[in-house]
């Protein structure tokens, strides 16, 4: 009794118990995994305190000198080492926002830091900065802000010797200027001071714990609750703080800390984490998005693109596994003039296949505003850079975020050799679900392309282990294809991939490979390579799901309307580059001396489309962004008028004649067209033109023509306007009657009013440039005239109305309603055109048009067709499109007869029930403080149009309202 062996025979576990053993409370230890490697109170104990073996700072290890040239402009590399440097200092303040400052930096490297593993310059000023070598080579960007600080110095520095380089630093963060919300106006007057300018050896032992750690206490955090996996996560994650607390923090500890890892994810320290053969469900690939403009102006773009791009090809030297996808031609051109030799550095990285070149097209554009022969010259565009520096086209369309998607994408992405398309921006919908992950989109001749979406829904994924479990446990189309592109990278204001996400993706592959139960990474494949497996799948008989028509997103609705004046130069300068190649065309025929201007005509349609960039046309950049876009369009309509001189001329069309001389006119548009229009620089005189297309005939009126138009003052405030196919009555500015003569219809219902400018309040959840909700509706208020109406032209070729309405005490609006008379039985339309002084905060102007029509779809053109869209709220699919895109006309047509309502560079539209709604303008405050604001003599007017037609397609008709 009571003596004897501990341990019975044969069996290792001890008779008696060494002392009591607790429970692990699992959200305790779960809990305590945040002290490891966090910089709060515990930071001098734990694995920071083990991150660096040595730093070095001040004068005489890191000399600073700075040059800032003035004016806030961005001097060239030769520019800005030419002239004088001035001693500066950690600590020191630059600015003002937009600024740069070029600092000289000689750096020599201290005896106890020499023979150190690995030796890097760390730079922080909050800003972004880009490091050039001493003879004008650009090397990296750096970000600002505690990411991506760091540059790996070369061995050579480590001769003791002083070295010079140098750091262009802009005065803005990634995301521009603003203080807080970076979608707020930017402060004009934001500093930015140096915090850090050290040279640093880094523990390379330390910091791959430090990632080891973050990946594995993911796991212990994000794998299901109870799941094995999450429990053997949970159990590594603290023995290895508990190894690294008992060995004091030692490097011996640390590494003993690495080898408790690796049995949870494996050896992950080289690419050849990725070489076994076991089957991949994530394929990973590198991106860079850049906005081309938006919170930041062009000139900073094209610096964006440098910092960014050479930090993808710095890090595909270190990493072999490595692979980088960017779009847009425009980007890679600036390149090419400004960087030639970073330029040089790409080419290099494309030709070994590491840096992919994707898209397509000239830009990351719009696809709902711009006009059909605008998405064909970005594709042409742009397919005709890659080919001529790159060797080949694109395959795949890349556009992971513009705001809703064109019908008639999947046909010309064909057209231009692309049947594959990338986005994501649909899971944005802030009212349905978008169903599908991976699926063939259909356009309205029945093209398909095979699409993808991110299932981690995003373009700009960190690479955690969450996106790499999300890109599976998100995938809606598992039925068809278990497999997922992770696109992953800093973006939107660049930067793109970063060591650390490298980093995180091996050991999410090792894990995988180790563990098991995370879906399997894959690096070092191409997006090619993917959609290339997808086909492969198609060809082999699966049947991924079909989506007809448009990718309608459920967001940005504001958008259609935000920056009109942006809008009218878009519309505008597209009708100019037709009349311009149609004039040219025939000049050519004509005179075999005169020479195409096909240079000058490519100039200008690179301009053009550069303006149609996925925030730019869309009206959601700052406001510097619209002067610059407002200078560029002035170059444009400057060279297109030459241009357009210069074929007339040939042509024998003189731009400019005396009053004595007859009138030439040129019918640009395809069919005959028969008009009356007035004749330039005369009073109230007006011919007939008829006939084309080409040059037709032009035949002056006179009072006692057949044809007229009246306009009577029947009681006060009361008028009668009447052509021979319509009379109608205006009250208080709107029209309250209107009688097709021919038909014997009444178009007005009852007791309603068309015409009718309204105003709602405008205040969207979130990004007030970007969106309307559904619940503005919900604020209509009619505008009342502020005086009487006044006939300012009385016939007989045409008669005017004009009625002034006071919006509120600093804006108003002035609307025209004119009938022209009617000729050789030819449609005729009644037009409004409006002059605004546009002084509101967060408003929206608009326009009705009841009509007695009933149908439970109108149609909308759209590029090369006309979308059906709903006029009923039967289903939140169908409410979602409260406000949608139209280009130049709307129709609500029932069997036999319709109303169009015709506008010129208006993009916005609803139509509810009976009444079809034309949007006119937006006050939102951010990002531009300043958007849509000022007079009509800064600000475009507002033509639209009434149209009563026999037929559904009143194209003839609507291009007429544009061209002259």
């Amino acid at each position: 009794m009571g003596g004897g062996n501990r341990h019975e025979s044969g069996t290792p576990l001890p008779k008696l118990a060494a002392g009591p053993v607790g429970q692990q409370i699992h959200s305790i230890y779960k809990a305590r995994l945040g002290q490891f490697s966090g910089n709060g109170e515990y930071s001098s104990q734990n694995l920071q305190a083990a991150m660096y073996d040595g730093r070095a700072s001040g004068e005489e290890h890191v000399k600073l000198q700075v040059y800032s040239p003035p004016d806030l402009s961005r001097p060239t590399f030769e520019e800005a080492t030419s002239h004088e440097f001035k001693d500066t200092h950690v600590g020191a303040s630059f600015g003002p926002s937009w600024s740069t400052h070029w600092v000289k930096l000689e750096i020599k490297v201290p005896q106890e830091l020499r023979k150190k593993e690995h030796l890097e310059l760390h730079w922080d000023a909050d800003n972004e900065g880009l490091i050039w070598t001493e003879d004008g080579e650009p090397l990296q960007g750096l970000s600002g802000g505690g990411e991506r600080i760091e540059w790996v110095l070369p061995d050579s520095f480590r001769d003791g010797k002083p070295h010079t380089f140098y750091i262009e630093m802009a005065c803005n963060g990634m995301f521009g200027n603003a203080i807080g919300n970076s979608i707020q106006p930017p402060d004009p007057n934001r500093y930015f001071q140096l915090k850090v300018a050290d040279i640093v050896a880094v523990n390379l032992d330390a910091r791959a714990l430090f990632v080891d750690f973050w990946i594995i206490g993911d796991a212990a955090r994000e794998f299901q609750d109870n799941s094995w996996e999450e429990h053997r996560a949970l159990q590594v994650c603290n023995d290895i703080m508990d190894t690294f607390i008992n060995g004091h923090g030692t490097q011996d500890s640390i590494r003993q800390c690495r080898d408790v890892a690796r049995k949870y994810i494996g050896n992950v320290d080289s690419s050849k984490v990725y070489e076994s053969e076991k089957e991949s469900l994530v394929y990973a690939i590198g991106h860079c998005h850049i906005d081309t403009c938006w919170l930041w102006p062009w000139a900073e773009t094209k610096r964006k693109i440098a910092r960014s791009w050479s930090n993808q090809c710095d890090l595909m030297d270190r990493y072999p596994e490595h692979r980088f996808t960017c779009s847009q031609a425009q980007q890679y051109k600036w390149l090419e003039t400004l960087y030639p030799k970073l330029f040089g550095r790409v080419k290099s990285k494309i030709r070994e296949g590491t840096f992919q070149p994707i898209g397509g097209s000239w830009v990351e554009h719009d696809t709902n505003l711009p006009s059909g022969e605008s998405l064909v010259r970005q594709f042409l565009y742009g397919q005709r850079y890659f080919e001529s520096r790159f060797g080949e086209r694109c395959k795949t369309f890349w556009l992971p975020d513009t705001f809703g998607y064109s019908s008639q994408l999947p046909q010309l992405c064909r057209l231009a050799g692309m049947g594959r398309f990338f986005t994501q921006k649909l899971s944005w919908n802030n009212i349905n679900i978008f169903p599908h992950t991976t699926f063939n989109w259909v356009a309205l001749d029945g093209s398909q392309v095979l699409c993808h979406m991110a299932p981690d829904d995003t373009y700009t994924a960190s690479a955690h282990f969450g996106d790499v479990k999300r890109t599976i446990s998100q995938h809606k189309s598992l039925d068809q294809d278990d497999t997922g592109l992770l696109v992953f990278g800093k973006g939107d204001g660049g930067g793109g991939p970063t060591f650390e996400m490298l980093e995180k993706l091996r050991r999410c592959r090792g894990m995988s490979d180790t563990t098991g139960l995370l879906p399997r990474v894959k690096m070092g494949d191409s997006v090619e390579d993917y959609f290339a497996r997808l086909e492969k799948k198609a060809a082999n008989g699966t049947e991924f799901v079909t989506w007809y028509g448009e990718l309608y997103l459920e967001l940005h609705r504001g958008t259609y309307t935000t920056q009109a004046n942006n809008k009218w130069n878009n519309r505008h300068s597209e009708i100019m580059l037709h009349d311009i190649e149609y004039l040219a065309t025939m000049a050519t025929i004509k005179d075999n001396s005169y020479k195409y201007p096909k240079r000058e005509i490519d100039d200008i349609w690179e301009d053009v489309l550069l303006c149609q960039f996925h925030d730019c046309l869309p009206g959601s950049c700052i406001e510097v962004c619209y002067r610059d876009s407002d200078e560029l369009y002035a170059k444009v309509f400057k060279a297109g008028s030459q241009l357009l001189e210069n074929a007339l001329s040939v042509l024998g069309v003189a731009a400019n004649t005396s009053s004595r001389d007859p009138y030439t006119a040129i019918n640009t548009l395809p069919w005959p067209r028969a008009e009356i229009t007035k004749i330039p620089d005369r009073q109230n005189e007006y011919a007939v033109v008829r006939g084309g297309p080409g040059v037709v005939n032009v035949e002056a009126l006179s009072s006692t023509s057949k044809s007229t138009a009246s306009i009577e003052e029947v009681e006060e405030g009361i008028f009668h306007l009447s052509n021979n196919q319509y009379k109608f009555k205006v009250e208080n500015g709107s029209i309250s009657s209107l009688l097709d003569i021919l038909e014997d219809r009444e178009l007005i219902p009852n007791g309603q009013k068309a015409n009718q400018l309204v105003i709602f309040d405008d205040k969207p959840l979130n990004f007030q440039a970007w969106d309307v909700e559904v619940y503005h509706l919900r604020t209509r208020e009619e505008l009342r005239p502020s005086g009487k109406s006044k006939i300012v032209e009385q016939g007989p070729h045409r008669v005017s109305l004009v009625t002034e309405h006071k919006i509120s005490e600093k804006s108003w609006i002035k609307t025209t309603i004119s009938l022209a008379a009617s000729i050789e039985n030819q449609p005729s339309y009644i037009e409004m055109s409006s002059e605004v002084e546009w002084r509101e905060t967060m408003k929206f102007l608009k326009v009705e048009f009841p009509v007695d029509i009933t149908n439970t779809e109108a149609s909308y053109e759209t590029q090369y067709g006309i979308v059906r869209r709903p006029t009923h709220y039967n289903t939140s699919w169908d409410m979602a499109k409260f406000e949608v895109c139209c280009h130049k006309w709307a129709d609500l047509s029932e069997a036999g007869y319709g109303v169009s309502i015709l506008n010129d560079s208006k993009y916005g539209f609803a139509t509810a029930g009976n009444m079809m709604r034309l949007s006119l303008l937006r006050a939102p405050k951010a990002p531009d403080a300043h958007a849509d604001m000022g007079t009509f003599s800064s600000f475009p007017p507002l033509p639209f149009a009434l149209f009563p037609s026999f037929f559904l397609l009143p194209l003839s008709n609507t291009h007429s309202l544009k061209l002259p």
